[in-house]
């Protein structure tokens, strides 16, 4: 194993680099559970907070991990040649032994990244996009609130329709399942109690793409109502804006 490279992962993870490399190895896992892998070709990311990702050629889960805040240690064993990156993570008890049999590739650089990903077609952009365009659910309905808090959580939309009776609504950004309109049925429950009305006149409504048969059975069986809506999609929009300006140039 080239002496170079072994340089220069020792210095990486003394400066804390973010850190790819690619090697043959054997990996010893204890911690969750026990765990071992045979010798076989894998990716490995270490980063500056002492994260650990181990990934096989195919796939988008890592075969193990440490978390945060480990602490890793290079030993080379200049007998047979071969190099073991210890990590050990003492508040969570957990450990990996990496046997590296040959070092395929290495790479390391410090990177800078302080933003925060934004997540589009949540619940949220489902309730606000509701309370903008009232019409998706009914002609008559108002909405006067969003994200009122109850008991059991925040009411996604709630307002009223043409016979000024409360119209609460739950939003799912997937498939509707058994326990939408559950979750619904204590939200109406609890504005009842709150607003001193009987809850079988407040009409209740689930917003989601789909619904299980289950789900919609249960539904049904509560006199709630169904509306198939998707999560608004943002990004989807302003790829199709693009695309459409793309023609001028």
């Amino acid at each position: 194993m080239p002496n170079k490279k072994i340089e220069e992962l020792k210095t990486a993870l003394k400066k804390k680099h973010t850190i790819v490399f690619m090697a043959k190895c054997t990996v010893k896992y204890s911690g969750r559970a026990e765990a071992f892998l045979e010798s076989g070709e894998r990716v490995i990311m270490i980063k500056p907070d002492n994260t650990l990702i181990i990934h096989q050629p195919f796939g988008n889960a890592p075969v193990n991990y440490m978390k945060p805040g480990a602490m890793h240690k290079l030993i080379e064993n200049k007998k047979d040649n071969t190099l073991l990156l210890s990590s050990t993570n003492n508040s969570l008890n957990e450990y990996i032994e990496i046997n590296i049999t040959k070092l395929i590739s290495l790479n390391s650089a410090i990177l800078n990244d302080s933003t925060k990903i934004r997540i589009f077609g949540t619940e949220k952009d489902m309730s606000d996009f509701i309370y903008d365009n009232p019409k998706v659910i009914s002609k008559d309905f108002r909405p006067v609130s969003r994200e009122e808090q109850t008991k059991y959580g925040f009411i996604d939309v709630f307002g009223y329709d043409k016979n000024k009776s409360l119209v609460v609504i739950e939003c799912k950004r997937y498939t509707a399942g058994p326990t939408a309109p559950q979750q619904l049925r204590r939200y109406i429950e609890r504005l009842a109690k709150s607003k001193g009305i009987k809850a079988k006149n407040i009409k209740g409504i689930i917003a989601a793409p789909k619904i299980t048969k289950n789900a919609l059975a249960m539904t049904k069986e509560l006199n709630y109502e169904f509306k198939s809506i998707e999560p608004p999609a943002y990004m989807e929009k302003k790829k199709d804006k693009q695309n459409r300006l793309k023609k001028y140039f």
